[in-house]
């Protein structure tokens, strides 16, 4: 006897199985809590690392070329500026890779 022809799958039934590999791929790629907080702290250390480099590097210049410029404070903004530049690339990237695993999911 021959098998009965398979039938389309409903739209509902597309978007259940839609849903379902997109929490399975969720669960594979580790996404979560704990990402969302590693790359809190990625972002931070991103910042905090050229200011605080800065800053050092401007306590050195100060104390060994005395002058009318305080150059802590030029290399802290520099070194801030560095560090914002860092993190907006990580968070571009980041959102890049999501909205296109999203994409992905839509097709």
């Amino acid at each position: 006897m021959p098998d009965p022809p398979a039938r389309e799958p409903t739209p509902f039934q597309q978007e259940i199985a839609t849903k379902a590999a997109r929490k399975l791929r969720a669960r594979r790629s580790a996404a979560g809590v704990w990402f969302g907080l590693g790359m809190t702290g990625l972002i931070g250390w991103s910042v905090v690392v050229p200011t605080l480099l800065g800053v050092a590097a401007g306590i050195w210049v100060d104390s060994h070329y005395p002058g009318g410029h305080s150059w802590t404070l030029m290399l802290l903004v520099i070194g801030l500026l560095l560090g914002c530049l860092n993190a907006w690339h990580w968070v571009s990237k980041e959102d890049r890779e999501m909205r296109a695993a999203q994409e992905d999911d839509h097709e």
